[in-house]
């Protein structure tokens, strides 16, 4: 029997199973699909949009993780996010009340950072787990003339990537193999790192709505387990298009580029939480660059959108090939 690797389910598989999933409900104007990051509810004068996302990568800072990223996914639909519900599942005979503190005022935390209440969840001590898992549930809202779906991306459309990629990535590799990368590059580099989940930064909450106010926003989507590369994937398939994007146009921070050099990773396929794909038409290009430039949010365009037939393509030294699949993410080699 074939099994399937850690990390996301099969997307083939998941299209179908989705596929077949009925909307028996005229309110659920965006229900499962993949490539697009939440669902959204019909609730009179605006949109509720609703997501849910587990952190399994990594058990430093759950709660505060699991905050952030369930946030991105109401953001990338134009909405700001409101309410959490989380569900905390923790480890038998490996958990006291440091832990559960710990969890608790991380959640409190980044949910204040960002205007969100912690509203609800469910806490267990659970058998067979070897470390804690946290999976949130969040709600938001979007006025309905500002919700973003990804299957509205068209042919011609620009892509803009904020900030760059392997951002979360990197962080987790110097957390994880913080002792021999110290040997080898010294504290100062391996903190630096570290420190990436706050600078640059996994939240994308803010350039989302930013992009959202200053045009008329066609995508945006996060890219997370599988990088980059598969974010693009993802994208193309909701919107039912193609891709060409140019390597050089890409940002990889330098210290980024050390650490998948080190351990022959391709930075393409790295977890990337942190970037924002945000997919507009050319006319409104600008204004999007100049407001995200305005309040200090590096980003440029890095290709676009072109007919499916044509593939999913990647230019590298005035050549094109096909752009990479990474069936797991390039991440779990390492840890």
């Amino acid at each position: 029997m074939n099994t399937f690797p850690v990390g996301k389910l099969n997307t083939n598989l998941l299209g179908e199973l989705l596929g077949a999933v009925k909307n028996r409900d005229p309110r659920v104007i965006v229900g499962p699909k993949v490539g697009e990051d939440a669902a959204v509810i019909d609730f009179g004068d605006k949109y509720l949009i609703a997501t849910t996302d587990p952190i399994t990568f990594t058990s430093y800072k759950i709660g505060w993780y699991t905050v952030n990223v369930n946030a991105n996914d109401i953001a990338t639909m134009g909405g700001a996010p409101k309410w959490l519900l989380a569900s905390i599942f923790l480890p038998e005979n490996k958990t006291d009340s440091k832990l559960v503190e710990e969890i608790f005022h991380d959640i409190e935390m980044a949910a204040e950072e960002l205007g969100i209440v912690l509203c609800g969840g469910h806490t267990e001590i659970t058998q067979g787990l070897d470390r804690p898992i946290v999976s949130g549930h969040m709600l938001g809202e979007v006025d309905k003339g500002k919700l973003v779906q990804n299957s509205n991306a068209k042919v011609g459309d620009d892509i803009i990537l904020t900030k760059g990629i392997a951002i979360e990535g990197m962080a987790l590799l110097a957390r994880e193999k913080e002792k021999e990368l110290s040997v080898k590059y010294g504290n100062l580099f391996v903190r630096k790192v570290q420190n990436f989940l706050h600078d640059p930064g996994i939240s994308v909450v803010k350039e989302a709505l930013i992009a959202n106010q200053a045009a008329d926003i066609h995508a945006m989507h996060d890219p997370t387990e599988g990088g980059l590369a598969t974010g693009l994937f993802e994208l193309a398939r909701v919107s039912n298009t193609g891709v060409i994007i140019y390597e050089e146009k890409i940002k990889c921070l330098d210290e980024a580029r050390v650490l998948c050099s080190e351990y022959n990773l391709d930075p393409m396929g790295v977890i990337a939480s942190g970037a924002l794909l945000i997919v507009i038409n050319p006319d409104d290009r600008e204004s999007v660059l100049s407001k995200l430039a305005e309040n200090g949010i590096e980003c440029s365009v890095i290709g676009k959108l072109t007919d499916k037939e044509d593939g999913l393509k990647i230019i590298r030294n005035r050549e094109a090939s096909d752009l990479p699949f990474f069936e797991v993410d390039e991440i779990t080699r390492i840890i």
